[in-house]
């Protein structure tokens, strides 16, 4: 690591769902420039390996389970944190589900999993980490989705949910004014997990609507989300960041 690369030099992140894909990458992004992370996901292996992983590499990581729809476990993790005399610098909230069906498909059930997961989750973990935040002069990054600025047919819960997010880090980010930074960045087409049962057919036709002429990594969202809660980014606050190779500027249909 060198002096360029060291931002997050004496800083603590906690990630959530980091046990793979974006949350991964910004959790061995931060690692790589400095920060000592607290990677977790509702999958504790996942989390525990990502953390081992990170210290193979030279880098500090402790792992935890949480389910980030629980305010308990939020209360806990916390807890764990301050027992440590850690502060918290950066809080990355990454967790969302995307479960297809129109509106008038969607049971109440499915709505409601979707908007608990991918919002609720977001008020819980801000609500839990604002002392320690404000103690730190933190930022806070969500990852939100290029469903909050275009629509795409048979994803209302989860345009809905990642809408709300926009609106909610703009209010966060005045709430808290100087104290705390909130931001959002809006992955397009990203490959994760997800896109490997995908045609690669499909892959293709998605890549070729992109300007850039290619699906997105969990490493480039990891960039924008390093860059957000770095004092690179001092003077930003309230914005919401896509990310998305230029897909939702494209007149491909």
């Amino acid at each position: 690591m060198t002096a360029a690369l060291a931002r997050f030099a004496r800083r603590t992140a906690l990630l959530t769902a980091a046990g793979s894909g974006i949350g991964e990458a910004t959790a061995h992004r931060l690692a790589a420039e400095g920060a000592s992370v607290v990677v977790t996901d509702v999958d504790a292996e996942a989390a525990h390996r990502v953390a081992e992983e990170i210290r193979a590499e030279g880098g500090q990581a402790r792992s935890r389970r949480l389910d980030v729809t629980s305010p308990d476990e939020w209360a806990a993790t916390v807890a764990e944190i301050t027992a440590l005399n850690r502060h918290l610098d950066v809080l990355h909230l990454n967790a969302g589900r995307n479960l297809p069906g129109a509106a008038h498909e969607l049971d109440d059930t499915s709505w409601h999993d979707q908007l608990r997961l991918s919002l609720d989750s977001v008020f819980y973990g801000v609500r839990a980490t604002v002392p320690l935040l404000r103690a730190a002069g933190g930022a806070v990054v969500i990852t939100s989705s290029i469903h909050a600025a275009i629509g795409f047919n048979g994803f209302p819960a989860y345009a809905a949910a990642k809408g709300g997010i926009g609106a909610l880090v703009r209010q966060l980010a005045v709430e808290y004014g100087g104290e705390i930074r909130f931001n959002a960045v809006l992955p397009g087409a990203v490959v994760t997990a997800l896109w490997a049962h995908t045609p690669a057919e499909y892959r293709a036709r998605t890549a070729a609507r992109t300007p850039v002429g290619r699906l997105g990594t969990p490493e480039d969202i990891a960039a924008a989300v390093a860059f957000f809660a770095s004092d690179d980014a001092s003077f930003i606050t309230g914005q919401n960041l896509l990310v998305d190779g230029g897909r939702s500027i494209s007149a491909h249909e």
